[in-house]
C-alpha cells in the first residue's frame, strides 16, 4: 500500500543508530524501494525505519508500506522490529565474487554472444517485416 510519509508516525525505536544511508539511498535512487516499510493500524513505524529516512533524504512523499492487523499487540510489533533487524546475513565474501563475476558477464558477454544476438535481432525484425505485410488485410 503506498502511504503518505508525512502520515508516518516514528515512535521509540531499538535502534538508536541508522548508520551511513549513502548506499540505501544510493540503491533505492536507481532500483526503488526493493522491500516495503512496515507499518501498524495506526501508521506507526514496526520495521524500516533506515529505509523511510532514506526515502525522506529523497524527497520521496510516499513510500510503499505493508501494514498490520489492527489485532496486532506491541508485543508483537516489538518482536517483528527485532526479528527483522535480528535475521540479516550478509554475503561472504565467496558469494559476493561470484555474484558481480556473473554480472560482469551480463554486462560485457563474449563477442560470440553478442554477434549470435545480432543475428537474432534480424531474424526477429524480419518476422515482423513479414507478418506485417500478410497481417494487414
Amino acid at each position: 500500500m503506498l502511504v503518505k510519509i508525512e502520515d508516518i508516525k516514528v515512535k521509540k525505536r531499538v535502534r538508536r543508530d541508522l548508520g551511513d544511508l549513502t548506499a540505501l539511498k544510493d540503491s533505492m535512487h536507481r532500483y526503488g524501494l526493493m522491500n516495503p516499510i512496515t507499518l501498524n493500524s495506526n501508521y506507526e513505524l514496526v520495521a524500516g525505519e533506515r529505509r523511510l529516512e532514506a526515502a525522506k533524504s529523497l524527497g520521496w512523499e510516499r513510500i510503499n508500506a505493508n501494514i498490520l492487523d489492527s489485532n496486532v499487540d506491541n508485543i508483537r510489533q516489538l518482536e517483528m522490529e527485532l526479528e527483522e533487524n535480528n535475521q540479516r546475513k550478509e554475503f561472504t565474501d565467496e558469494e559476493l565474487m561470484e555474484g558481480y563475476k556473473r554480472l560482469e558477464k551480463l554486462k560485457n558477454p563474449p563477442l560470440i554472444m553478442r554477434i549470435l544476438k545480432f543475428i537474432a535481432n534480424i531474424f526477429i525484425k524480419i518476422a515482423e517485416f513479414i507478418k506485417s505485410l500478410f497481417g494487414k488485410k
